[in-house]
């Protein structure tokens, strides 16, 4: 699939993929399964650099799950490990292409270290100006919009919101992602077929693409045939066809 081929002027906004398969391409392998994620971190490398010559403003990746807090402690270990190599090793290159990193989540979960490494790359990209990549780490959507209603509640205890002034968005605002626009597009690689827990909220109009590439070989050519299924779709917002030509 090739970059000419896309419309610049009919991108989505903003693309969130959930990255899966990186064990099951391990085993399929006859690797370990920390191999997989290795690997997943190119694909990572290779997809914002996709996004960043077609001209993509935000792209959010779901690299770690609240529930993979349940995985093995060796693998967490590593992921972990993992997770401050890769952010170390990336940010010249984030730099380079001008890339602004942010993140979203439980980050106090996360082990101090990795919190470093993250906080010292968001700091040193936050004045770039190209594409955004959001890691949502430690990240539960249940989790988000459960803290969003905790704090509007108290909010309204100590009368800084009324209750009749609530909307969707007034929620939306209470939110990890608040400043970000809604995902246009949700990519989930590894052949499932499920949202899984992320960005239950913002996701309500975004189209869907599954593929059953595993995530360590989706590269810049299956990201690209990923925007070419968006731009083939109608985005109609509970309108009808017609609707959509009139306006």
């Amino acid at each position: 699939m090739s970059i000419d081929k896309i419309d610049k002027s009919r991108l989505p906004q903003h693309v969130a993929i959930i990255m899966d398969g990186n064990g099951r391409w391990a085993k399929h392998r006859g690797t370990y399964r920390s191999e997989g994620h290795s690997e997943g971190v190119v694909s990572v490398r290779k997809v914002v650099e996709a996004a960043v010559a077609v001209g993509l403003k935000y792209l959010t990746v779901y690299t770690f799950s609240t529930e993979n807090w349940n995985r093995p402690e060796e693998e967490v270990d590593a992921l972990m490990s993992l997770m401050i190599t890769a952010i170390k090793r990336e940010t010249p290159d984030l730099m380079k292409n001008n890339v602004r990193l942010k993140a979203i989540g439980d980050l106090m979960r996360l082990r101090e270290d990795v919190r470093n490494a993250l906080s010292d790359c968001i700091n040193q990209t936050s004045e770039n100006t190209g594409t955004t990549l959001v890691l949502a780490l430690s990240y539960s959507s249940r989790w988000e919009i459960a803290n969003a209603v905790k704090q509007i509640i108290y909010n309204v205890g100590q009368g800084k919101i009324s209750l009749n002034s609530i909307n969707e968005d007034t929620i939306s605002s209470y939110l990890t992602t608040h400043g970000i626009p809604d995902p246009d597009l949700l990519i989930r690689t590894g052949g499932e077929k499920r949202i899984s827990n992320f960005l239950l909220w913002q996701l309500s109009y975004a189209e869907l693409y599954f593929t059953d590439i595993y995530w360590p070989d989706f590269r810049e050519n299956e990201f690209y045939e990923a925007i070419m299924s968006y731009q083939q779709r109608e985005r109609r917002y509970g309108k009808t066809s017609e609707q959509i030509i009139k306006s």
